[in-house]
């Protein structure tokens, strides 16, 4: 396996890493995805950032994980077989649409909530 590339605050700076680690070029990731060349250098230099559904659609033209653009190498290696479905990554996106409105408190809260519906179905 290659080195993981430095993980970025900034996921378009980890795109590009990872495309340039694999020496694809941005039309590569466009004939792939379909995403314009245009709109892929706007998220890798950070103007724009992608959709969860976008970004899995990335994370495939690079033969990546999801889960690879967010977490430091040894998580990345814990959660390299994750494999999200279409119907996960629309409720993921769903989610991140409307979190972003949500106050550190809120969001708090809601993922204290997650975990407490996550532990009575384990019951």
């Amino acid at each position: 396996m290659p080195p993981v590339p430095q993980i970025s605050s900034n996921i378009g700076a980890t795109i590009r890493s990872y495309r340039q680690q694999k020496g694809m070029s941005q039309g590569d990731i466009e004939k792939r995805t379909g995403l314009l060349r245009c709109y892929l250098s706007r998220v890798e230099n950070g103007h724009t950032v992608p959709s969860l559904e976008t970004l899995q659609k990335i994370a495939y033209a690079l033969d990546l994980h999801l889960a690879q653009f967010f977490s430091d190498e040894v998580v990345s290696r814990e959660m390299s077989p994750l494999r999200l479905s279409e119907e996960e990554i629309r409720f993921l996106t769903q989610i991140q649409r409307y979190s972003a409105r949500l106050s550190e408190n809120d969001r708090k809260l809601l993922l204290a909530m997650v975990k407490k519906f996550a532990q009575t179905t384990l019951v």
